[in-house]
């Protein structure tokens, strides 16, 4: 991949554009704390040719709702069993409304 090709993926939530150091940085905690979540396996950081962890932002906005309910008291590993729930509710609530626009364009009109 060349400089070019990167900087058009900045925009994809999904790109592993951020160093452990930059991550913590951002999300103003440790370095120990990604570790942490990724040790408790609610985010997989990607590794660089150099074995380096790097994250996507859509890992960030996960990081960074574990780490609020971490900084209200709840232990590292029920915010993260919280975290990957409420990712699975918002996922099938998606779903969900899919089908139900699906449903509302197939519905025969009403009998007059």
């Amino acid at each position: 991949m060349t400089a070019d090709d990167s900087f058009g993926r900045l925009d994809d939530d999904d790109y592993p554009a951020y160093t452990m150091g930059r991550a913590a940085e951002m999300l103003t905690t440790t370095q120990g704390f990604l570790r942490a979540i990724g040790e408790a396996r609610l985010i997989t950081p990607l590794r660089s040719a150099g074995g380096h962890r790097r994250y996507s932002r859509y890992q960030l906005r996960i990081a960074a709702r574990a780490r609020e309910l971490v900084d209200q008291g709840t232990p590292i590993e029920a915010a993260c069993r919280i975290v990957v729930l409420e990712d699975q509710l918002e996922e099938a609530q998606r779903i969900n409304a899919e089908y139900r626009r699906a449903g509302e364009t197939l519905q025969p009109p009403a009998a007059t």
